[in-house]
């Protein structure tokens, strides 16, 4: 293991740890010089200009106005509606220098200001479309970063759901349920899931691989990252990594669905491998 995903793989094993450093440590792979600490700093400026525009005992819901205003108004970050699976929406460096995103890196960009100022934002891993929250006197309110951090409705969430859950399912739903807080952790994790269906859909299995590589180590005892891991060796030729997450992978879930599969590719790899030095 390199020395960046060492470095990776000690902050992800925590049970907290710094969002924003996650975040650009994930475009390392794609942009080997990017300056992690100089990032970091233009976060900090960022919420140090919008602190210069609130008063000293604002409450939470000014700040979320001026938060609002300086990022969507003023910097003008939005959400990529034109070009949503392109790859660069997922890594926040890329997100901060063109001002454009998808829901989960512009709520990580939303969660970190905010965290800056004081606020106590939590990330929501709603179905189809992260989302942010924030408790307030009279409840919580739930913003949405990827259209200006607007206010979203008992309403907007109840037909958030029944675009992405079967109809059934959706009207019956508990929304508290789907309004859970996710931890660094599971938000870093969407983020290589996006990454990973990109990269794998449009057949680029190396970029695919680094992404797997850093999803294992946010998500160690995933099994079915393991063998979607082999696929991708079994792509690129590496044999005998790929027939050592197979293994691996039966050994975790015997009683998957998908072992005579999963089998058949071990025998083949298994005589493959006996004619490799």
């Amino acid at each position: 293991m390199n020395a960046r995903l060492e470095h990776f793989a000690q902050i992800v094993s925590r049970d907290q740890f710094d969002l924003a450093e996650a975040s650009f440590m994930l475009a390392q792979d794609i942009y080997p010089g990017i300056d992690i600490a100089a990032y970091l700093g233009q976060l900090d400026d960022i919420a140090l200009a919008i602190r210069k525009r609130i008063a000293c005992d604002a409450f939470a819901e000014q700040k979320v106005i001026a938060l609002n205003y300086y990022l969507f108004n003023e910097m003008r970050f939005a959400g990529n509606i034109d070009d949503y699976y392109d790859p660069r929406n997922s890594y926040l460096n890329e997100v901060m220098e063109r001002r454009i995103g998808i829901p989960i890196t512009l709520s990580i960009l939303y969660l970190e200001v905010g965290k800056r100022l004081g606020l106590n934002l939590k990330g929501i891993s709603f179905p189809g479309h992260f989302l942010v929250k924030l408790a307030v006197k009279r409840g919580q309110l739930v913003l949405d970063p990827f259209i200006g951090g607007e206010a979203q409705s008992e309403a907007d969430l109840r037909q958030r759901l029944a675009q992405v859950l079967p109809s059934d399912k959706a009207e019956n739903a508990q929304l508290e349920q789907y309004l859970e807080a996710a931890t660094p952790r599971q938000i870093i994790a969407r983020v290589l899931r996006n990454l990973k269906r990109i990269y794998v859909q449009t057949g680029k299995p190396e970029q695919a691989l680094a992404v797997m590589q850093r999803m294992l180590l946010v998500m160690p005892e995933s099994a079915e990252e393991l063998r979607d891991r082999g696929l991708v060796y079994l792509q690129l030729e590496c044999f005998r990594p790929a027939l050592s997450d197979f293994q691996n992978y039966l050994r975790r879930k015997p009683e998957a669905h998908d072992v005579a599969e999963i089998r058949d590719k071990i025998v083949e790899l298994k005589k493959v491998s006996t004619h490799l030095h």
